[in-house]
């Protein structure tokens, strides 16, 4: 399966990396929303990027292998699966990410993540399955009610492409910065991700569950406006720094 997952071919891209993580099985949901829906999830001075006139909200399901940190000579041994709540802005005119919330499944990763990384992260049940060309999803944060929760079936349609500049699929997907600003703190934090660019699959699927955004008063339509899949990538994470 990992003979999947798009190898780094420049190390020297990305010299100040604190672990490498391979992501499998990506699946991009993405909706368009007005730009005001997304800026009280966007902290100033943060800009809320749009395209076609419309801000975007991204749900990004997926498997982790071979998380490692940099000065540990063995990857973590475990893969688990991880669901990502994010949106996309611009600093200083550059684009990026902006991560409202992640789950995973993994507790030791998720404290890790949260107290090292500064990423708000939540543990969460999360059911990962798929057999040829059909994936299942099913999320549970571990919290009190009402809980945040996501449980869908999906599918690739296409052959693989590299999404052309300048067309939504490389403007939602192709973004090398991400910002974070975890409940409580006062400082945006920022980092770089470098790998190889996307290759994407058009995909489909039905959405039975999506409550991850009831905390912030969002109701998503049940049909996004945008479904892609990936087969994976090899990714180095870049040291972590504050924006403000």
């Amino acid at each position: 399966m990992h003979e999947q997952v798009a190898r780094i071919q420049q190390w020297k891209a990305q010299h100040r990396w604190t672990m490498t993580q391979k992501w499998e099985h990506l699946f991009f949901l993405h909706w368009m929303v007005p730009r005001d829906v997304v800026r009280p999830l966007v902290p100033e001075p943060l800009e809320v990027d749009t395209f076609g006139g419309k801000a975007w909200i991204g749900i990004i399901l997926f498997k982790m292998h071979h998380f490692k940190l940099r000065y540990i000579p063995m990857p973590y041994p475990f893969s688990f699966s991880e669901i990502n709540l994010r949106t996309y802005v611009r600093a200083n005119g550059y684009p990026a990410i902006f991560f409202v919330t992640l789950d995973a499944a993994d507790p030791w990763v998720v404290h890790v993540a949260k107290r090292w990384y500064r990423l708000p992260y939540y543990q969460a049940d999360i059911h990962f399955k798929h057999e040829g060309d059909t994936f299942q999803f099913h999320s549970r944060r571990r919290k009190r009610e009402p809980v945040e929760r996501f449980r869908g079936e999906f599918t690739t349609v296409s052959s693989g492409f590299p999404p052309s500049q300048g067309t939504v699929e490389h403007w939602l997907t192709e973004r090398y910065t991400f910002f974070s600003q975890p409940s409580g703190h006062r400082h945006i934090y920022r980092g770089d991700i470098y790998h190889e660019p996307w290759t994407l699959q058009t995909a489909r699927g039905r959405i039975d569950v999506n409550t991850m955004l009831q905390s912030y008063d969002i109701a998503l339509p049940q049909t996004p406006d945008s479904v892609h899949y990936a087969k994976g990538v090899e990714a180095i994470i870049g040291s972590l720094g504050t924006f403000t």
